[in-house]
């Protein structure tokens, strides 16, 4: 099965965070999917946890090199149709690339961030819980 993975997955899995594990058993066997911006997702995520001083510049490589390590397919995506989602559900471009990601692929959504959950629920997205 394929899962549609954010960018809160990703950092949880590079940064050691609690979720860690449960993330990693969510997803053995599984194939990961994302839009294809995810690697500036991830980078911007990085830089600003290093701004807020959350990361040192040799943790950030790290982290880098440790996400770049995990499989995912990049998607491109219908950036119109998520841009429309964005104004729906009054969100961030961002968090609707994910979104619009899901509901293309017809495929459950991994995130660890509650309200892009709840926005998945609202459009009927299977969420991995």
């Amino acid at each position: 099965m394929k899962i549609v993975a954010d960018t809160s997955a990703f950092l949880a899995v590079v940064l050691d965070e609690p979720e860690r594990d449960w993330i990693i058993n969510q997803t053995a066997g599984q194939e990961l999917v994302a839009p294809e911006f995810l690697p500036s997702e991830l980078g911007n995520a990085l830089t600003a946890l290093f701004k807020i001083g959350r990361l040192a510049s040799a943790d950030l490589t790290s982290a880098w090199n440790a996400a770049q390590s995990i499989p995912v397919e990049l998607r491109s995506i219908d950036i119109e149709a998520a841009l429309e989602l964005a104004l729906k559900l009054n969100i961030y471009a961002y968090d609707a690339y994910f979104l619009e990601c899901a509901v293309y692929s017809r495929l459950p959504l991994l995130t660890l961030d509650r309200a892009l959950a709840n926005n998945a629920r609202s459009l009927s997205i299977p969420l991995v819980e």
